[in-house]
């Protein structure tokens, strides 16, 4: 039960690290597009984000042996769907819950604001990188 509580905590903090990291840049990118540059480099993210991160360190050590023996990029991609259909759930349950689903994408490929499709490959590296550190983690005894 610690172990578990410990992955929980780690990837809680890992998903919310990464996604301010990301906005941050997004944002950096957005604004040389539209030549007002703010070299801040704030990045935002949501309190909610943390247990929705978190779930990550409990599943995906679940999971992660029935994909053992495909291909990485077949790993990356069941990876990347199991990620869209947490956070479209997610985001459904906070949009039922609280009024509203926090990250509400507005542009891309998006199916009801809660997910993007075009966001795919990011998740699928996201999820390779989960799966990097959750063999890494595994090593420690917590």
């Amino acid at each position: 039960m610690k172990k578990v509580l410990f992955l929980f905590i780690a990837f809680g903090c890992i998903g919310i690290t990464t996604e301010i990291f990301f906005t941050a840049i997004v944002d950096l990118i957005d604004m040389f597009q539209n030549g007002s540059i703010n070299y801040k480099l704030q990045g935002k993210s949501y309190i909610w984000m943390f247990p929705i991160y978190g779930l990550a360190g409990i599943f995906f050590p679940l999971f992660m042996p029935y994909f053992e023996k495909f291909h990485a990029i077949i790993r990356a991609a069941i990876y990347a769907t199991g990620i869209l259909i947490i956070e479209f759930i997610t985001g459904a349950l906070l949009d039922f819950f609280i009024g509203s689903c926090p990250w509400e994408y507005q542009y891309g490929w998006h199916i009801m604001g809660y997910i993007r499709i075009d966001y795919f490959p990011l998740w699928a590296g996201f999820g390779y990188m989960i799966e990097t550190i959750v063999k890494f983690l595994s090593k420690f005894k917590v």
